[in-house]
């Protein structure tokens, strides 16, 4: 197995405000892959082995600050896309912090109420 992790999926209660969250945050442009359905993906090259996901408004998904925690690509210092998440209506839960060899953590909530964290080296 190469990759613990093969898709992830944040549940949005609204979908149109998850988004433009998202997109303002990671200064990115989501893919709407499936015409009709409030489904977005993260940008990803699958056939290079890359990670992705998706933001998905859709019964059955509630978002949540219990659970699991998706741990995004916080590009090469997450304190850039960490600076914009309040700006954007989320709420930073653990400043960037050093974990040691491993690089840097930060944890926040989005719009929709998930608890959602950011990791770089720098």
């Amino acid at each position: 197995m190469a990759n613990a992790i093969n898709w992830f999926e944040i549940p949005a209660k609204s979908f149109d405000r998850a988004k433009k969250f998202y997109e303002t945050v990671l200064d990115i442009t989501m893919i709407l892959p499936f015409e009709g359905m409030k489904y977005a993906m993260f940008p990803v090259d699958m056939q290079n082995g890359e990670i992705g996901g998706g933001l998905v408004e859709e019964q059955g998904y509630e978002p949540s600050q219990n659970g699991a925690v998706v741990y995004l690509n916080g590009g090469e210092d997450l304190s850039i896309p960490l600076s914009r998440v309040e700006a954007a209506g989320g709420k930073i839960l653990i400043p960037k912090k050093s974990i040691g060899a491993n690089g840097f953590m930060a944890m926040f909530t989005d719009t929709e109420g998930n608890k959602i964290a950011f990791h770089s080296m720098k």
